[in-house]
């Protein structure tokens, strides 16, 4: 993992891992980051370019309750295909899964509910267009983890 974080005190809030698969732009972790930090989060930001086991290990190693995923190039959805069945296997059976950004590269062309409902049907439980507002997804964690306002 490319973070410092556990070298740091834990903050008292829910650990959130964040991770681009197999895509080189971190800008949106990034800013991820800094206002789920902001929104009260132990964030852990396992980097960019990695494998689905490498974002399952970090989970893991971190037990994350939730796993955010964003993407930048446009081919999310063959990088995450199987994602959610390897995290029950691994016994992450309960972990959040979030993904959002440029999903994919035909956007111009489809329906934003027909993307969202591919990414649904692939396990996430939260998926957002590249123009989302932090406030939402910290609203919308904060709701799916029970976690006071």
């Amino acid at each position: 993992m490319n973070s410092k974080a556990s070298e740091k005190e834990l903050p008292q809030g829910p650990v959130i891992l964040l991770g681009v698969l197999k895509d080189i732009h971190n800008l949106g972790i990034l800013i991820l980051k800094h206002a789920l930090e902001r929104g009260g989060f132990h964030v852990v930001n396992a980097g960019a370019m990695l494998s689905q086991a490498e974002l399952i290990g970090a989970a893991i190693e971190t037990g994350a309750r939730a796993i955010l995923i964003s993407s930048s190039y446009g081919m999310a959805a063959l990088d995450a295909e199987g994602f959610r069945g390897k995290c029950e296997e691994a016994g992450l059976k309960d972990v959040l899964l979030y993904i959002g950004g440029n999903l994919s590269v035909s956007r111009q062309n489809r329906k934003w509910e027909d993307i969202e409902d591919e990414f649904k049907a692939l396990g996430f439980d939260r998926v957002y267009q590249q123009n989302v507002m932090p406030a939402q997804f910290i609203g919308d964690l904060k709701h799916d983890l029970g976690v006071a306002a």
